[in-house]
């Protein structure tokens, strides 16, 4: 087989410190349960030398082979994910004190960012011989499930909570996935998912649950320098968040950027999150060391109705380590913002992707993001799935 030339070394617990074998299935920690990450051996590697090297390579995510999990080539599973367009947005009339960008994830193979995570977990569950896998999902990352699950020749099962839009439920069914249905949040159908796939052999792909998915979001990180930094690295980041997979992604690159050579300095990391659906904002506001599980949330963006992050811990450090925030969006707000995406600027957005574009007025007002700097807004996913329920 050809390798990969990943540096992979080992999986480790930034809580416990606690160290595991990369060459076999993990899910969580062992000793505290917690998120586990992969490690690379960066120390002494050439990042210059691997940065004029990426730019002759295919324009996908697997450009960054070196700091991704999967050993062999043969076990990559794509469908060309990666190198999204950032686009600049021009004026934007709440904002008119800032340059704004945009980068749209909404052009991914699976129409949102979870091709990223999906891509590499199903390659290196591919590698490690899993025999099917299964994820809760408010629509996205099923959707990607399904699609590479189909990719790989391996059965897929989705769970998915009631109320999520149809178009999602039939797009998991065309790509070959069992879909399930259960639950009025992610955190629900989880539940459901984790009793009903007990002692069956299934591998659980739930964010942060597996060491692999945050790696494909890194990703995000990767292609955001490799973009923006000749002209100028984004002051701040706003980044919509429910699981927060994609926020612990970005600064894991940027820190392995930073080790390499490749990036004096992080960026900050804002969370955005609906104002009846916040557990990350309202930690970060209180000083607190992990979310508290969220009662009664409601919003009209399903991706972001996580009342309980699994590893909050992480996307909390995640914000502070790189001098972010975070900020909250009314629902009516986020819709707006749909709207302005759309017929200002011919972006189609969700709502979880839209709801960094309604903070940008927020962060600005309360000098988060200050005059004159330039800021990155992450649209997560095509708003097309959504059209019906708006």
């Amino acid at each position: 087989m050809s390798s990969t030339g990943s540096l992979l070394a080992h999986l480790e617990c930034r809580a416990c410190c606690t160290e595991v074998p990369a060459d076999r299935l993990a899910t969580v920690c062992p000793t505290c349960a917690g998120p586990l990450f992969a490690a690379y051996r960066l120390d002494h590697w050439d990042g210059r030398g691997w940065r004029e090297a990426i730019s002759g390579r295919p324009a996908t995510l697997w450009r960054y082979r070196e700091v991704l999990p999967v050993q062999s080539v043969e076990s990559i599973t794509t469908l060309g994910e990666g190198l999204t367009p950032i686009l600049a947005l021009g004026a934007v009339p709440e904002a008119t004190e800032i340059e704004v960008w945009l980068k749209d994830d909404g052009t991914m193979p699976t129409g949102s960012f979870k091709a990223r995570g999906m891509s590499v977990a199903v390659s290196r569950a591919r590698e490690l011989g899993v025999p099917r896998m299964y994820v809760p999902s408010a629509g996205n990352a099923g959707v990607a499930l399904a699609a590479y699950a189909a990719r790989a020749g391996l059965p897929a099962r989705v769970y998915l909570p009631e109320g999520t839009p149809a178009a999602m439920e039939r797009a998991c069914r065309a790509y070959g996935a069992e879909v399930v249905k259960g639950g009025s949040t992610i955190r629900e159908a989880g539940a459901s998912a984790r009793r009903n796939e007990a002692g069956g052999g299934a591998f659980d792909l739930s964010t942060l649950r597996e060491p692999y998915r945050a790696e494909g979001k890194k990703t995000m990180g990767f292609e955001i320098w490799e973009q923006m930094a000749p002209d100028g690295m984004p002051d701040a980041i706003i980044y919509p968040t429910g699981g927060g997979t994609g926020i612990v992604g970005m600064y894991r690159a940027f820190v392995q950027l930073q080790a390499l050579g490749l990036l004096e300095r992080l960026p900050r990391l804002y969370s955005v999150q609906p104002e009846n659906c916040a557990p990350i904002v309202r930690a970060v506001r209180d000083g607190a060391s992990q979310a508290i599980p969220w009662e009664g949330a409601k919003t009209v963006a399903p991706g972001l109705l996580v009342p309980a992050p699994f590893g909050s811990e992480r996307i909390l450090e995640a914000i502070r380590e790189s001098r972010g925030g975070g900020a909250t969006v009314e629902d009516r707000a986020i819709l707006a913002a749909v709207g302005h995406l759309a017929r200002r600027h011919g972006i189609s957005a969700s709502p979880e992707g839209a709801a960094p574009y309604a903070a940008l007025e927020i962060l600005l007002h309360s000098g988060a993001v200050r005059p004159g700097e330039r800021v990155l807004l992450y649209n997560t996913g095509s708003g097309i799935p959504f059209l019906s329920s708006l």
